[in-house]
């Protein structure tokens, strides 16, 4: 079966409507001359533009993301960098060139980011790769495509063979389109994420979760505007949000940093949008904000293909982007250029000033940040849970399990047999060279050297982030003058008030960052300003 005919039939998996005439009908008359059709009458009419280069015979057909190129003479035809072999040879007659019908009109039908997920649901990674960007090429391989789809069955349950949803979004860096897939187990969603040349560009794949976030009662949309911007240049560049508050300006600005995990701009978790709340809190009361996608979010198999990935190029070289960003906006004050990052953004706070090389950042805020090192907070983490646990009454055997496997890992760290240049060879934690590369780094020792204006914010009823890091921050920073420390009673770690003892179960529920936090997050910005 030709390559093209390939293509077509694995349509029918993502639910596309197909034309009236089968696809093996059209396959039979595109044997023979007369089904050859006009190019330019045939893409005119499915909405492609057609361009002729006379001299060499090559005809280019672009609808979109797509490109086909084919020449007079030739039978094969390039679609997106992708040679497919056609019937018959295109031919030039009376001044109008004349192609396979059926091939034409159903790859201007066609989408490429069907014809990839259909490819790799039939374990197709050949072909599949073919539709991928060289930027991801490395990882994105024939072989881990052709693996994905049963990789993923093993974890999900079997897959429906048809997607029961198909959503897509622009952001400045791609197009992403997302497939929603049933399994046996959950559901699934699938982002392909499109280059603006209409190839893979990378993925992001998740359970599909409803979307019960409730905006805050201090979000006043009259208060403030949104720009899409554009973090970083080349393959890493992050699409992000600008919230400007309504005015003259030029104002302050914060820039928000994650935490661990993949994660988009709002950084969205359950039914919280802790990002988006401080954005559109602080902005209505004069401070600008700006925030991203995470580069493990939007660019999850580029940084996969990494085994040296290290903190800084997950948490701190965004922000000095960002910072040259806002520089240039005459709507930012560049003398009031504020970082706030919470819980392992917060830990990394202090390689983001230490990188501050040109002293920009006017001041930091840290929110739930870890002060010891990230194995310390990993274990006391742990043991916080199954504390809180038993409190509740609840079971702990499972959750204890899950504490002697983080211990493990942390005792593996801290094994001196071990370092960046002699990783164990089994690590239970991948990528290794993260976990090591950072291991003797302790955010509140460092801190101690620098003299940035900090505010310090923590959640008393947070399990993730516990009131000793606090304590440790206070401890080691007692000598500074310019740190302010505020604690709140019923926060957890995603900042917002929660009346019951928390153990991440609430997470799910809706809930915003507390108004208090916001307020004083204000307060302290334009204080400093």
């Amino acid at each position: 079966m030709n390559n093209w005919k390939k293509l077509l039939l694995s349509l029918t998996f993502v639910g596309l409507i197909l034309p009236v005439t089968s696809i093996s009908e059209a396959a039979e008359k595109s044997a023979g001359s007369e089904n050859l059709v006009p190019i330019r009458e045939i893409a005119e009419q499915n909405g492609a533009e057609v361009s002729w280069q006379q001299k060499t015979g090559e005809i280019t057909i672009r609808k979109s993301e797509l490109t086909i190129v084919v020449k007079v003479g030739e039978k094969q035809a390039m679609v997106n960098g992708q040679a497919i072999s056609l019937n018959n040879p295109v031919q030039l007659t009376k001044g109008v060139t004349f192609m396979d019908g059926a091939f034409l009109s159903e790859t201007l039908k066609a989408a490429p980011e069907d014809i990839f997920v259909s490819l790799i649901s039939g374990g197709d990674g050949q072909e599949a790769a073919k539709y991928v960007h060289t930027s991801v090429s490395g990882v994105l391989s024939p072989t881990l495509l052709s693996q994905l789809w049963g990789a993923l069955e093993g974890q999900n349950g079997k897959i429906t063979s048809e997607a029961i949803a198909k959503h897509v979004e622009n952001n400045t860096v791609h197009r992403n389109v997302t497939y929603t897939f049933k399994t046996e187990l959950t559901r699934l969603n699938i982002t392909v994420r499109m280059n603006h040349n209409g190839l893979v560009d990378d993925l992001h794949i998740a359970a599909a979760t409803p979307d019960v976030y409730q905006k805050p009662s201090y979000d006043d949309p009259s208060a403030y505007t949104e720009q899409d911007i554009t973090v970083g240049q080349g393959d890493l560049a992050l699409p992000g949000t600008l919230t400007l508050p309504k005015g003259e300006g030029p104002f302050p600005v914060v820039i928000l940093v994650h935490g661990s995990g993949p994660s988009n701009q709002d950084a969205a978790i359950g039914g919280a949008k802790p990002f988006r709340d401080l954005a559109v809190g602080l902005a209505s009361q004069g401070v600008a904000v700006l925030r991203y996608d995470k580069v493990t979010y939007e660019h999850t198999y580029k940084v996969a293909s990494q085994p040296k990935f290290t903190l800084k190029q997950e948490s701190v070289n965004q922000v000095n982007d960002a910072v040259e960003l806002l520089k240039k906006n005459a709507h930012i004050d560049s003398t009031a250029i504020f970082v706030a990052g919470h819980s392992q953004g917060g830990f990394a706070m202090p390689l983001i000033i230490a990188e501050d090389k040109q002293h920009d950042i006017a001041g930091s805020i840290l929110l739930a940040a870890p002060s010891s090192s990230f194995v310390d907070v990993l274990t006391e983490q742990q043991d916080e849970l199954v504390e809180r646990m038993k409190q509740l009454g609840l079971d702990t055997d499972v959750i204890q399990g899950q504490a002697d496997f983080y211990k493990n890992v942390a005792k593996i760290v801290k094994d001196p047999n071990y370092s960046v240049d002699h990783l164990p060879e089994a690590f239970p934690l991948q990528p290794a060279y993260w976990w090591f590369e950072q291991r003797d780094y302790v955010p509140a020792e460092l801190a101690k050297t620098q003299n940035t204006p900090m505010l310090i914010i923590q959640g008393e009823n947070d399990v993730q982030v516990s009131m000793n890091q606090f304590q440790t921050w206070k401890s080691a920073l007692q000598g500074h003058s310019n740190v302010t420390y505020n604690s709140y009673p019923k926060v957890n770690h995603l900042l917002s008030s929660y009346d019951g003892l928390s153990i991440g179960q609430e997470y799910a529920e809706p809930s915003n960052v507390s108004k208090a936090i916001i307020d004083d997050i204000a307060k302290w910005v334009l204080k400093s300003n």
